[in-house]
């Protein structure tokens, strides 16, 4: 792969394309200094790379402009994502120190689910035959207690090269600290091998404590390292063949954009960069619009997102789990140490499937028709009824301008699907079950909402809903008002959130290494060392993607009292950004006990607290912002044509104005029931609640009082 060129990132005045790959939908935005051109189009599976090209070309061709013209490229893909939830990643072996072989089976020892006899946990991406160990052991201190024995290294290699291996992820004990035999093993591997398979060391995945995650990490990284290579390589192709040799840039699942060759190299960071760029734009809005309290809402074709954002920042962590194999239920997936948004993501999109279970109840997803064949209405063989289908028989959506009328839906096809697989089980028609499944999804939704609010100590009736993709306008008076939230914003370009997000991140990097050690007794130098090393390794890969010199520095610590088994992530202000002093250790340690008091309600006198492991982030700066005020309204605007939709609150169908939204002005005032439409989405105005647009084009909708 060729280097990314060097830009000078602003967010204003750039010709700048982004473009987020869903399950469903392929979602294109082109940006300039006086328009923003946006557009959907189906996911192609097999080469998803078509899918963003097509959509590239119709905004070129609408726009007037030609590939030599755009200045940046940003994206975000699922394909690492479905890749390990679908077991359709690279032919890997994994190597570990002896006696360890059995690591990622047995994981972390304990059941997600208590009282289920017929429990599976999840399937290991590398099986038992393709797991070998090696003779070397490095003491938790450094010490060698037994020397790396390369002769086993290279017949293991030859034993590689008849198995025909793609790809190799290595992890022994104590790598985190002390990689040398790890570096050693991947130096011989590679004379014999040769770079043809992917070789990934857990010393550089993953330099944390506890094991199985550090080898689940760095397992999953080289599993799908050779797919989002080839990808990348053949979109950087294509996007050059069009004439774009502008910098390709990738969004990360912690919400900053990173180069194409560190992509490549860590693929791991890209599982949630969708869902990472709703975040950053219902941040920046929150932001905009002064909302201190903000869910937002995301719901596509084939999932559904909910993240909370405090003072215009997504929470983040560094634990998540991926391909979650039984019930959606936490503890079920893959776990992976990677920097990502805090966000609860469920099954429950415009393609997720309708059906009867054994106790005769309607259920919906967790899986997806997705593109191919997609819900029953597209006309492409599929025959199972989907979210998409219910909202068309229910009357929000216009089948002549689904897709800005790209895609023609059919409405008997939904009938059919709904009959066939729901209606004549429950003896009812296909309306009731169209009905059916839309109360069903929006509940499963606002549960996952109200579960991931309180699991943070939160109340969501303080919060205002920011809510985007394809499928979340339809949805989201219901859900608001499931779980009384009184306000909901509705971003202009709301059906392309993520992809518009992309444009609003800012380029960043984190650095990890664990460094266990009781903090009061730390030796200052050590650690503002360690921190001097992460600082320039960070500061490299994101100076190598732009030319800035006003970078944001951000230090975290995992703190936790000794002896116990988890920590808390603590913020270092930027005061202490400076060489650690001992008085900076004591406020580090304030701030813990302070954050420990206020989510556990007590401290835990005469214990000491120990650093389990340091983070530096290096980023460019957020976007800055301009306030956005709501104009009030001097009059209610009343609509041309009203259609017939099914109002779940009042529970018949009442005739619904019908609004196009870029006729809008700040002005006017629409009460519900009614549906503003779009070319990509459609919101849903509840009767007893009010929509009016702000001065940027964004849509504000309250309960009436």
């Amino acid at each position: 792969m060729t280097a990314s060129a060097v830009t000078n990132i602003t967010h204003n005045g750039l010709i700048r394309l982004s473009a987020d790959i869903g399950g469903t939908f392929t979602d294109v935005v082109l940006e300039t200094p006086v328009k923003l051109y946006s557009c959907k189009v189906l996911t192609t599976q097999k080469a998803p790379e078509l899918a963003v090209m097509e959509g590239v070309d119709q905004l070129l061709n609408e726009s007037g402009l030609s590939g030599s013209d755009i200045e940046l490229f940003i994206h975000g893909t699922t394909l690492a994502t479905n890749a390990l939830i679908e077991r359709k990643g690279a032919r890997t072996a994994f190597i570990t120190t002896q006696g360890f072989r059995d690591v990622l089976a047995m994981g972390f020892e304990k059941r997600f689910d208590a009282y289920d006899i017929h429990l599976e946990g999840p399937v290991e991406l590398v099986p038992r035959p393709w797991r070998w160990t090696i003779a070397e052991r490095i003491a938790s201190d450094g010490t060698v207690l037994l020397p790396l024995d390369e002769k086993q290294v290279r017949q293991l290699g030859e034993i590689l090269l008849e198995n025909r291996i793609e790809s190799v992820a290595i992890g022994f004990m104590h790598a985190w600290a002390y990689p040398e035999h790890e570096e050693r093993t991947r130096q011989i591997l590679t004379s014999i091998l040769s770079e043809r398979v992917t070789i990934c060391i857990s010393s550089e995945v993953c330099p944390e404590i506890r094991e199985y995650e550090r080898f689940s990490s760095t397992v999953a990284n080289a599993y799908v390292r050779p797919l989002m290579e080839s990808y990348l390589l053949r979109l950087q192709q294509s996007i050059q063949k069009k004439g774009m040799n502008c910098a390709l840039l990738l969004m990360m699942s912690g919400g900053g954009l990173t180069t194409l060759e560190q992509a490549a190299r860590f693929p791991i960071r890209l599982v949630e960069s969708g869902p990472a760029g709703g975040a950053i734009l219902a941040s920046h809005l929150a932001r905009e619009c002064n909302l201190d309290k903000v869910l937002a809402f995301d719901m596509g074709g084939t999932t559904a997102k909910i993240c909370l954002i405090n003072k215009g920042e997504p929470e983040r962590t560094r634990r998540f789990e991926v391909a979650r194999a039984w019930k959606n239920l936490k503890g079920s997936g893959l776990p992976l140490r990677i920097p990502v948004i805090d966000l609860v993501e469920i099954g429950a999109g415009g393609g997720s499937i309708g059906r009867i279970d054994a106790l005769r109840r309607i259920t919906v997803g967790p899986d997806s028709c997705g593109s191919e064949p997609g819900p029953a209405c597209y006309g492409k063989g599929g025959i199972e009824p989907a979210v998409t289908d219910a909202n068309l028989v229910l009357g929000r959506i216009d089948p002549e301008r689904f897709a800005s009328g790209r895609i023609r839906l059919d409405i008997d096809q939904s009938h059919k699907a709904l009959s066939t697989h729901i209606g004549q089980h429950l003896e009812m028609d296909s309306f009731w079950a169209a009905a059916g499944i839309s109360e069903i999804v929006e509940e499963n939704m606002a549960n996952a909402a109200r579960v991931h609010a309180i699991e943070r100590g939160q109340d969501l009736e303080e919060f205002t809903m920011i809510a985007f993709g394809g499928s979340a306008p339809l949805h989201a008076g219901r859900l608001a008002q499931k779980l009384g939230i009184a306000k909901v914003l509705i971003p202009n370009g709301a059906g392309v959130g993520s992809a518009i997000g992309f444009l609003r991140a800012p380029v960043s990097f984190e650095v990890v290494r664990s460094d266990l050690s009781v903090l009061l007794k730390a030796d200052p130098k050590k650690i503002n060392d360690l921190l001097a090393v992460m600082h320039y390794e960070a500061l490299e890969i994101v100076t190598s993607a732009v030319a800035r010199d006003d970078l944001n520095e951000m230090r975290l610590a995992e703190l936790r009292y000794v002896g116990q088994g988890h920590a808390l992530s603590i913020h270092i202000p930027t005061s202490h950004h400076g060489p650690l002093t001992t008085a900076s250790l004591y406020a580090i340690v304030e701030i813990f006990e302070k954050s420990y008091e206020q989510i556990y309600g007590l401290r835990v006198p005469d214990c000491d607290v120990e650093v389990v492991t340091w983070s530096v982030t290096i980023s460019t700066p957020s976007t800055q912002v301009e306030r956005i005020h709501l104009p009030e309204s001097t009059h209610t605007r009343h609509a041309k044509t009203y259609k017939n939709v099914w109002e779940p609150a009042i529970g018949e169908v009442q005739p619904f104005g019908v609004h196009w939204r870029f006729d809008l002005s700040p002005a006017e005032l629409i009460l519900g029931p009614a549906l503003v439409v779009e070319d990509e989405t459609t919101l849903v105005v509840p009767a007893g609640w009010a929509a009016r647009s702000d001065e940027q084009g964004n849509l504000v909708m309250e309960s009436l009082p």
